[in-house]
Formats: structure tokens, C-alpha cells, sequence
């Protein structure tokens, strides 16, 4: 093969002649750039495997793929462990801070998990798990640190210092605890900033906006928004801290997308009745046979595009005022409202478990788009122009309509036909490291040359939140929206309608508080 071994992997020694008696001295080798002998395999062998990992706040996956072909064989997940320390990114800081050797337990956590779902994955897909020699990671700077064994401290407050930006080769038998080969070699992607991490560098590698003409807005949805905008020409990105409410979590009723869960909903505009699909059917609750087709899951709560939906749908049945209030009023004409304590909630589903949408649940909801929504409009200012084309990153934007996206104010107003899904970027940028080396290359390069933006230091992000608490927005216009749907007329808390909200209304209403 015309190659020179420079130097190997030193734990080949011991078996080595082993390996070279028994099997007549016909081997296959493992080589890695050109010159670093990784694995002796007795035999001829002509399988290879890698890893591409994503470890997110709230689930981690892994996908098995075939390093010649690319073809993913195997896929599975898990949640991570580390919600038990704080389900919040910032909760696991202080942890870290409150807790002596509390990093060292996190890190624990999220390897042995780890470990775990690589030894059951590769029993699914029936490989030996010795044939798996790279692995590519990707997560949040946070993750990323307590992965590689690091204290995420550092990261609770401004400058946010990453302990390195720069991508980083370790082993992952020996430095990370996987049990894989001993010359299994893990890839990092580097890290944007403080809170914008190495997941956030895979989207950015598997959209590329660094190659388009297009102003592009990239939002990878999760615990923590990692937000991207720009084109060939520039490039910004910060993040925001949206919490867990839109994967499900911090909601009463709330689960992660599985069998059962309630994923769309609609609400007629005159009874104020819903019906809903849930995950697992493909029918909706009105339809004939559908208590059939979820005999085995049952309805067992509702995710994160639900939540989404149920609430987008109480806005068009003026079931909640503009600013996100149940309207108690609305009790006479809608069973379905009822008394909760001081406030009031929206009964989604009667039966067991019964399924309500409370008022706190609305509130989360507001807090974490008004997050999305302010990062997303600071990085606008910045660069000074509007994008062309919105992309929804991650597994929560692969299941959410755009028409209900733009209704409750997640993203800045844009043509639908210009919001897109990406699905899970964060993997497929993953992949494209795993399989091409100069990829890594790339990406390191672009990443270095992204202008970070640091929203807890804004002065403007709070304006931008508080704006934008509201639904859609509480002066924003959303004229590609109002061409689709027919936007309600809000009633204020003072009882009196609103007009709708473009510029004209909005000086209609600061004359009229004025006058009051």
C-alpha cells in the first residue's frame, strides 16, 4: 500500500505477535492520516465504523455509520442524564459552583450514558463494536466541557471563557472512558463562544450560509437557542436562553416527542372545541377509529410542537388576550375554560391523564420565545439587514408548522414559503466531519472568523424580550403573516378590543392611553 508507519498506537504492543502467529501473518491494519497505525485486526476485514454524536442538554444520539459508504445503520437516543443536577444549562453551572466535584459527577453521568448507548446500539445493529475507530462530537460549550472532563464554570458568568475555541482530537478509549478500541480516535468540533457551542458549528458546517449570497437565519432550538445569521459575506451568532418549555419540558401536561403525545392541535373559532393528532396515528381525536389506533400508547401528554399549536389556536379562537391571559370571560361560551386557582386554564383532553393548558404553561412558553425572538432581532441590528430565508434547526423545527411559528412570534416575520426545517443539522453536520476530513478543516476556519455576540451584555436584548413577550409581537408587524391568517382582535386586560397590529394600530393605541 506504499505506506510509512511513523508512529502507533502503543497499546498494539502486547498482542501484537499474537495477533501476527495465529492468524499466519495475513492482518488488516488501521491506519489513520497516512502514517499512524491505529488497530491490528487478525484477518482480512473490510468494515469501519464511526460514531456521530450529538449530546444536547436535554437528549443525546448517536448514529453508527459505515465510513465507506456514509450510510447510517443504526440510530438510537437517549435523555441525559444530567437533568437530575439542573434542567437548565446555567442550573448545571451552579451545581458545578455549589458542589464539590459536581463537574466530576456531570461528567460521569454523561459518559456512562454514553458508554451505555454505544454498547446497546451496536447489539441492535449487530457490529462488533471494536470496528468503530472515530468518533465525531458535537454539543453546547457546556456539554462540550464536562464531556471532555473540564469544569464548565468558567461559563456561568461574562466573559464566558471557553477553555479552548480551537477543534480538538482526543482518544476516546483512553481520555473519555468509552469502551471502544484502543485506538478509537474522537473529533470536537470547535466551539463558537461562551454559549455557542460545537452543535452550533455543525449546522453552520451542514447549511453552509458562509457559501450563500442569501441573508440566512439559522435557529437551532433547544434548552439553549444557538442562533446564526449572515451570508458569504459576514456572519453573526449568539445564543438565547429558552429554556426546556419548547421541547416539552416545564410543562404541566409536558413530555418529549413520543408515542402518545399530543403533536397538533386545532380549536374551533365559535365553540372554543379541539380535536388533536397525537404521535403514533394518523388520525385526529373526531375521526372514527382513532381510539382504536391508540389502543396501545393512549393519550399521554403533549410535546413540544403541540404546546406550540394548542396555544396558536386559543390566540385564533380569542380564547387568551394578546398578551398571553386565559380569558376567564370566555367561560360561558367554552366548557373547556375553567377556574385554576387565581387564574384559568384550557382543558385539552378530559380522561386520564386530563390534559390542560394553565397559564404558567403560556408563560413559559412567552419566556422562551421572547428569548428566540430577541436574539434573533439583536442580530438583525447588527448586521443591519433582514434575512432572506429562515432555517429551523433541530428536532423541535422539523416538527413545527411555519404558520404557527410566526403566529406566536418565534422568529421574525418572512415569507412561509422562506421558513424552512432542517431537522437535525447539528447531526448531519456531525456526519460530514466524520466522513470528510477536510470538512474539519473548513469548519475551524469559518468558525473563526463568526463575530460572537453576546446577549447578556446587550443592552438592547432586554427591550427586544419584553417587546416580545407578547403574540406575536407587541409592536413588531407580521404582514406576510396577516396574507394567511386572519389575526384576531385582541381584547386588552382593560376589557376594550385592539386593533390589529401594524403601525397604524399602534399609534391608535398610545393615543388612546395617552388620553386615558
Amino acid at each position: 500500500w506504499d505506506l510509512e508507519i511513523k508512529n502507533y498506537n502503543f497499546k498494539l504492543l502486547p498482542d501484537i505477535q499474537t495477533i501476527l502467529r495465529k492468524s499466519e501473518w495475513k492482518i488488516t491494519c488501521v491506519v489513520r492520516d497516512d502514517n499512524h497505525l491505529a488497530a491490528i485486526w487478525p484477518g482480512f476485514e473490510d468494515k469501519l465504523y464511526g460514531l456521530a454524536i450529538d449530546v444536547g442538554s436535554t437528549t443525546m444520539s448517536i448514529h453508527i455509520t459505515d465510513l465507506h459508504d456514509g450510510e447510517v445503520i443504526h440510530s438510537t437516543g437517549a435523555m441525559n442524564p444530567q437533568i437530575r443536577f439542573g434542567e437548565d444549562l446555567m442550573s448545571r453551572v451552579s451545581y458545578a459552583m455549589m458542589n464539590e466535584k459536581g463537574d466530576k459527577e456531570m461528567c460521569k453521568a454523561v459518559r456512562e450514558t454514553l458508554a451505555h448507548l454505544i454498547i446497546e446500539s451496536c447489539q441492535d445493529a449487530g457490529i462488533d463494536k471494536d470496528k468503530i475507530m472515530e468518533l465525531v462530537m458535537v454539543g453546547n460549550p457546556i456539554m462540550h466541557h464536562l464531556i471532555l472532563g473540564v469544569s464548565p464554570v468558567e461559563l456561568g458568568w461574562a466573559p464566558f471563557a471557553l477553555v479552548t475555541n480551537s477543534g480538538l482530537e482526543v482518544n476516546a478509549y483512553a481520555d473519555l472512558d468509552l469502551p471502544l478500541h484502543t485506538g478509537a480516535r474522537a473529533y470536537f468540533l470547535p466551539c463558537v463562544a461562551g454559549h455557542v457551542g460545537a452543535d452550533a458549528a455543525a449546522v453552520v458546517l451542514s447549511e453552509t450560509p458562509y457559501q450563500r449570497d442569501e441573508i440566512c437565519l439559522i435557529i437551532d432550538v433547544g434548552t439553549n437557542a444557538e442562533i446564526v445569521l449572515g451570508n458569504k459575506d459576514r456572519l453573526l451568532a449568539c445564543s438565547s436562553p429558552t429554556g426546556p418549555a419548547l421541547e416539552g419540558a416545564q410543562i404541566s401536561s409536558g413530555q418529549r416527542a413520543a408515542a402518545g403525545a399530543i403533536e397538533k392541535v386545532r380549536i374551533d373559532k365559535e365553540t372554543g372545541e379541539p380535536i388533536f393528532r397525537v404521535i403514533g396515528s394518523d388520525l385526529w381525536s373526531n375521526e372514527e377509529g382513532f381510539n382504536d389506533s391508540i389502543k396501545k400508547t393512549g393519550v399521554t401528554g403533549i410535546c413540544g410542537s403541540g404546546i406550540i399549536e394548542v396555544i396558536g389556536e386559543m390566540m385564533l379562537a380569542e380564547l387568551m388576550t394578546r398578551d398571553g391571559i386565559i380569558d376567564g370571560d370566555k367561560q360561558e361560551n367554552c366548557a373547556r375554560i375553567v377556574a385554576d386557582g387565581r387564574t384559568f386554564s384550557y382543558i385539552l383532553h378530559y380522561g386520564d391523564p386530563e390534559i390542560r393548558v394553565t397559564q404558567a404553561d403560556i408563560r413559559a412558553i412567552q419566556l422562551a420565545k421572547a428569548a428566540l425572538y430577541a436574539g434573533a432581532q439583536l442580530l438583525v441590528d447588527k448586521l443591519g439587514k433582514r434575512p432572506d430565508r429562515i432555517i429551523l434547526a433541530g428536532a423541535f423545527g422539523s416538527h413545527i408548522e411555519n404558520k404557527y411559528a410566526m403566529l406566536l412570534g418565534l422568529v421574525p416575520d418572512c415569507e412561509l414559503d422562506k421558513v424552512q426545517s432542517a431537522g437535525n443539522a447539528a447531526g448531519t453536520g456531525a456526519r460530514i466531519a466524520l466522513l470528510n476530513v477536510k470538512a474539519r478543516r473548513e469548519i475551524e476556519s469559518v468558525v473563526s472568523k463568526i463575530e460572537k455576540i453576546e446577549t447578556a451584555l446587550e443592552a438592547d436584548f432586554q427591550q427586544h424580550f419584553v417587546e416580545a413577550m407578547a403574540f406575536p409581537h407587541k409592536t413588531a408587524a407580521y404582514p406576510h403573516l396577516e396574507e394567511i391568517v386572519a389575526l384576531p382582535g385582541f381584547k386588552e386586560k382593560s376589557g376594550q378590543p385592539s386593533q390589529k397590529n401594524d403601525e397604524t394600530s399602534g399609534r391608535a393605541n398610545r393615543r388612546r392611553r395617552r388620553r386615558v
